[in-house]
């Protein structure tokens, strides 16, 4: 897996968004005893108004963003994005109103909804082949699981030496460091675009949505983002619930709960690639979404047991399959956008992807809290559990088990030098040639 890393522009990039999620870890942590200071018992209420603005700035910026991203330079787009995330993670000590909070917060997501889908548009470009590609998926897999674990301990020990505010300094530089690795990297030039002159604003903002409604494959992604939602809000929702209300535990076994859905989705991460040499997206990923109902299942037995000192391993058993489960969806995600959208449209269509999956977050996330606490946890597992199992089954439904990988066709009226052609042989009436299934504006009847 390993081995992607002697690609100096990949190992720049990679490198670049390690040190920015240490950075975004620290910062989370830091942002809650700022909250705490500011707010006091209000806290929490606080951090979940700042949640729902990030997810609404991610939801809301990521297709806008995706509507120029061809038409800026991409290494000039994600540093002026890390510098942004600087200057606001610099200014984050100073407040001290609640509102100066959210206004900062949603600059700061602004910019991250800039950033990563700008970074995944990049990434096949950089490893055009599909083994090294797929290898630098779980990479990224591995990177956002060990976040979640490293910056954590991370902050606890710089707090037993430092005040909280200067773990903003640490995001500082994180971001910095970020913004000069991109610099320091030699990006492939961007496809030209396939839009047509005069498209509206609008147009080009959701066209990475078409994209996705037209296209079997993103459409059962569509609900496979969903089904990872409702199994991804339930842990990181309810994880305090249930370690320190359910079952009586100290606040420290709260990360080793959150550890344990971090290893289950870091160990299918590294299985991964080798498995998708010899079995196919569709099956992986289906077969992952299923698995989330099984595991709310399970959990739905464990709630529902009063009392016993096996309960403990057993959450930690749940926990780390849901995180493998939701590894089995999101890791190949990537490889399913590349194949779908055809490579000048694949910064709209990561974009759209990026948009989209917070919309399910912005969903699954109040309803784990607010059903939790207003009808029990049991209830919100039975809710979350109906999610996954509908998002599971209507991915299904929606994808095509039996489609071709290449697709023959002809193009009529695109002119000689329209860049979809560059590999098409000139036939009677027009251009012929193959690639993966595409449906778009060029291929609705392929």
């Amino acid at each position: 897996m390993l081995s992607v890393l002697r690609n100096r522009t990949y190992r720049h990039l990679f490198t670049a968004q390690v040190i920015a999620l240490v950075g975004t870890g620290l910062a989370t942590v830091a942002l809650g005893l700022l909250a705490y200071d500011i707010a006091g018992s209000d806290a929490g209420s606080v951090l979940g108004t700042a949640l729902a603005i990030k997810m609404v700035a991610y939801v809301a910026i990521a297709p806008a963003i995706g509507a120029v991203a061809d038409r800026l330079p991409r290494r000039a787009l994600m540093v002026g994005a890390d510098l942004t995330r600087a200057t606001v993670a610099l200014m984050l000590p100073f407040v001290d109103q609640v509102w100066q909070v959210y206004v900062l917060i949603f600059l700061l997501q602004s910019a991250s909804a800039a950033f990563t889908p700008t970074f995944q548009a990049v990434i096949p470009d950089v490893l055009p082949a599909e083994r090294d590609y797929t290898q630098a998926l779980s990479l990224s897999r591995l990177a956002y699981d060990l976040e979640s674990l490293f910056s954590p301990a991370l902050a606890a020990a710089l707090l037993s030496l430092i005040t909280y505010n200067w773990l903003f300094l640490g995001t500082v530089a994180g971001f910095l460091a970020s913004a000069a690795l991109v610099v320091s990297a030699i990006l492939p030039k961007p496809h030209a675009t396939t839009e047509t002159p005069g498209g509206s604003g609008y147009a080009r903002a959701t066209a990475g949505s078409r994209l996705f409604f037209a296209t079997p494959q993103l459409r059962a992604l569509l609900a496979l983002n969903l089904a990872v939602a409702a199994a991804s809000a339930m842990v990181t929702v309810n994880s305090v619930v249930y370690v320190r209300e359910q079952l009586g535990r100290g606040a420290a076994d709260v990360s080793l709960a959150l550890g344990a859905y971090g290893g289950g989705s870091m160990l299918v991460a590294l299985l991964l690639p080798r498995v998708l040499d010899r079995v196919s997206d569709r099956t992986v990923m289906l077969r992952g979404a299923l698995l989330l109902t099984l595991v709310f299942a399970t959990l739905g037995a464990l709630t529902a047991v009063g009392s016993g000192g096996w309960r403990w391993p057993a959450l930690l058993l749940t926990w780390a399959a849901f995180g493998a489960a939701c590894s089995m969806v999101l890791t190949p995600t990537g490889r399913l956008i590349r194949r779908a959208a055809p490579p000048e449209e694949r910064a709209s269509a990561f974009a759209a992807q990026f948009s989209l999956s917070h919309g399910c977050w912005l969903l699954t996330y109040p309803l784990a809290g607010w059903l939790g606490a207003a009808a029990g946890l049991q209830s919100a597992v039975v809710a979350l559990g109906v999610i996954a199992l509908t998002g599971g089954l209507l991915a299904m439904w929606l994808w095509p088990p039996n489609e071709p990988a290449l697709a023959e066709h002809e193009h009529t009226g695109l002119q000689d030098d329209h860049p979809h052609l560059a590999d098409a042989v000139r036939v009677q009436g027009g251009w012929r040639h193959s690639h993966s299934y595409l449906t778009d504006g060029l291929h609705a009847h392929q």
